[in-house]
């Protein structure tokens, strides 16, 4: 049954966005037309994860009042994005024997096949965290690469590698507590980096290959697209705030106007301005660093054609694109989106996160189709993800 309304809510460390769409009306992208958004400062938050329920859940109430408001709908449930620290995913290759006389693989070999790399998990990387995702990445019958669907086909040893996005478990506990005591019931949980990619990266990036990295108030998540699927992801404890320090101490000014000279709102000769950039770049640097380390580890530094595409709030800080560039040696953009509520507009990729967690979750609850036109949403999708819904209340 379709619904008159699909809600996504981005709980950041620095502020909460929620976006509302139609389901029934598409823009000229052919996309879900938003209809109300609404913005409002984060409390209780840290590293992107829960520090006081309470405080976390007036920010949402806050911000869900203002979508409400500009939607003329009242909101009741909503897909909340789930980023921070305590995101992570691990890499794991299980193998297993076919099951018949024949060699022909079926269903019941696959299931025991993710059986088995679940398994296989490293204890290190399961420990106190919940599954999100279990997407698979490779198949491969006695040793040689399959591309698609592997049923049907014969062989004696089916392997697998499959990407597991994972979550700290009270993290997200707390995070479902909050948006519940906000009066808001939670339909599901979605990993935010995976969902800002539904609606910042067109399929043709994700297929050649490309990481999208969003830059928020404390953290710094990654994730790597190759083959129109997720094939690695990571969270770093550093982000926009980080830059402000720095500001703040380099020119020796006030927190306050330490932001407000790091989003251009001050300019002028009150401050060197070549020292100034000095000290964006050299955080800037940290950062790209960061990402070019873990690209190194997944062996895709300077291998992803479609580069590097930048969102969040860090997204807007003066040739970032260029200096990412330079450090990782790949193309570079500014990650953007163009999606229209009627009375205004928001193409600052900043949403994406909370446009991207409405644009899944039509398709998580069997939605309207998409227009294939718009490239940002494919079948494949949803054979990749597994919604988990065991642990909401």
């Amino acid at each position: 049954m379709a619904r008159n309304i699909v809600t996504g809510i981005d709980v950041g460390t620095n502020l909460v966005k929620v976006v509302v769409v139609d389901p029934g009306e598409k823009n000229e992208k052919g996309l879900p037309r938003v209809i109300g958004a609404g913005m409002a400062e984060s409390r209780g938050l840290r590293h992107g994860y829960v520090t006081n329920v309470r405080d976390v859940a007036e920010s949402v109430k806050r911000a869900v009042a203002i979508a409400e408001e500009k939607a003329g709908r009242s909101i009741k449930r909503a897909f909340v994005g789930m980023g921070g620290i305590g995101l992570g995913s691990a890499a794991v290759t299980g193998t297993v024997m076919t099951s018949r006389a024949d060699a022909e693989i079926t269903h019941i070999d696959i299931a025991k096949l993710h059986e088995q790399c679940e398994k296989d998990i490293p204890k290190t990387s399961i420990a106190n965290r919940r599954i999100i995702y279990d997407i698979p990445l490779q198949y491969r019958i006695d040793g040689e690469a399959v591309l698609g669907d592997p049923i049907g086909l014969t062989g004696n040893k089916l392997e697998l590698k499959s990407l597991f996005v994972t979550c700290l478990d009270h993290h997200v506990t707390d995070l479902i507590q909050a948006v519940n005591e906000a009066g808001i019931e939670v339909e599901d949980v979605m990993a935010s980096p995976i969902a800002a990619g539904f609606v910042t990266l067109s399929k043709a990036q994700k297929v050649a290959g490309c990481v999208l990295a969003n830059i928020g108030a404390e953290t710094v998540s990654i994730v790597v697209f190759e083959n129109n699927v997720p094939s690695s992801l990571e969270v770093f404890p550093i982000g926009s705030t980080d830059i402000t320090n720095d500001i703040a101490l380099g020119l020796k000014v006030p927190l306050e106007e330490a932001e407000q000279i790091k989003i251009g709102a001050i300019t002028g000769s009150s401050f060197p301005r070549k020292k100034l950039e000095e000290i964006v770049a050299a955080r800037l640097s940290d950062i790209f660093e960061l990402i070019d380390s873990h690209l190194r580890k997944i062996g895709r530094n300077g291998l992803l054609p479609a580069g590097i595409v930048i969102t969040g709030g860090g997204s807007g800080l003066n040739s970032i694109d260029a200096l990412a560039k330079a450090a990782l040696k790949l193309p570079s953009r500014i990650g953007s989106i163009g999606a229209i509520d009627g009375k205004s507009s928001f193409k600052d990729a900043t949403w994406a996160v909370a446009y991207g967690l409405c644009i899944a979750g039509i398709h998580a609850d069997e939605g309207p189709d998409i227009d294939p036109a718009s490239m940002f949403l494919k079948q494949s999708w949803k054979a990749a993800f597994r919604w988990v819904k065991r642990f909401l209340p």
